[in-house]
């Protein structure tokens, strides 16, 4: 008996670029775009490993976990780093990268998180971008939470390495990612003796033996469902419009964000300021006295499937995260979300007005 799922025709090269080719609209670039068959840390170990090594400065960018996961894979490459973290609940500015430069005129590379899904911040890289470029400076961009939820233009923007994963905003697979390179970044890779080679690491080699090559011989077997997931991804981005669904997950943000100020019971948005903070995810500081993980293991008794999460590590204690992107970047989802905070919250004895809290985010998205 056939299946849908398993019997599946392999996936031709030719298929395979004509989803880089869709991928690359989706980013407004004219860059080369590697589709890479893992999630988004390998193309974003890969992209690093093949820029950096002993002759690196690096100005690494930390305003949640990932950057700091990404000074790790910098200095294992034997680069100078130079850490520029900034607190959680903000964001970092263009001046800041600016004093770093003035500084540390030697940094020639710059790593960077577009938006943190796990801190709930967003930076302003179209402005940072700038600074970078005017430094000569290569810049590498985290994008997988960003991308479908604001906008992603490696070009307008001078990023030389972005890199984007389909699970979040794009509401597809998480075993498929992206990345789009540069001709200053490829002729970093070209240059490092240590860039990975014959690696499943190595972007080099999808440019020597697929990009080069003409894209007609793939590299190995690609991951057939994942590549029609993303396929599928894109099919309905494209139909409601990319615009439309930045549009559905900004609605969501500011509704999550109202409604959980007009919840009260001592629940804070944990961005203080509202334009630093990312519209794939709204992060909550839990009220004292509360812990965090405790208050979403509450409102997830009723319904398990709520974008609720806490924060990750040391961050459970006081983060609380709703995952508004991608399927539950949506009404239904911000408003079940709010309810279930608000029961929580109840159950701890703390005053909450979950009316009010509807009706604040309904008018918020409106």
């Amino acid at each position: 008996m056939t299946h849908p799922l398993l019997d599946l025709a392999p996936l031709s090269a030719a298929h395979f670029a004509s989803i880089e080719d869709r991928v690359a609209r989706l980013l407004r670039t004219g860059q080369d775009v590697v589709i890479m068959q893992g999630e988004a840390l390998l193309p974003l170990e890969g992209a690093i490993r093949g820029c950096a090594g002993p002759g690196t400065t690096a100005l690494n960018v930390v305003t949640g976990p990932y950057g700091q996961t990404f000074g790790d894979w910098l200095r294992d490459c034997g680069a100078t780093v130079i850490d520029l973290t900034v607190p959680f609940h903000t964001a970092v500015t263009a001046a800041q990268i600016r004093e770093a430069f003035a500084e540390h005129p030697e940094i020639d590379f710059v790593s960077l998180v577009h938006a943190e899904a796990a801190t709930g911040n967003t930076n302003p890289v179209a402005e940072i971008g700038e600074v970078v470029r005017a430094h000569g400076a290569l810049l590498y961009l985290d994008a997988v939470a960003s991308v479908g939820a604001e906008p992603v233009l490696p070009d307008a923007w001078g990023v030389d390495l972005c890199v984007i994963g389909a699970q979040k905003a794009m509401g597809g697979p998480a075993g498929v990612s992206a990345v789009s390179v540069s001709e200053r970044a490829w002729a970093r890779m070209a240059a490092n003796p240590r860039a990975p080679r014959r690696s499943y690491l190595s972007l080099l080699d999808w440019k020597e033996r697929w990009i080069d090559g003409g894209r007609k011989a793939l590299l190995f077997a690609p991951a057939q469902l994942e590549m029609l997931a993303l396929e599928a991804c894109l099919d309905r981005i494209e139909s409601d419009g990319l615009d439309a669904v930045m549009a559905r997950h900004a609605f969501a943000a500011a509704a999550t964000r109202a409604g959980a100020l007009a919840l009260g019971g001592g629940l804070q948005p944990y961005v203080h300021d509202p334009r630093e903070a990312a519209p794939v995810a709204t992060t909550l500081r839990s009220p004292d006295g509360t812990v965090a993980a405790d208050l979403v293991s509450r409102a997830l008794a009723a319904d398990p499937s709520l974008p609720l999460s806490a924060g990750g590590g040391p961050l459970s204690r006081e983060m609380i995260r709703v995952n508004h992107y991608g399927p539950d970047a949506t009404r239904a989802a911000v408003r079940a979300s709010l309810v279930a905070l608000g029961t929580a919250l109840a159950e701890q004895g703390l005053g909450v007005d979950v009316p009010a809290a509807l009706r604040a985010a309904e008018e918020a998205w409106r």
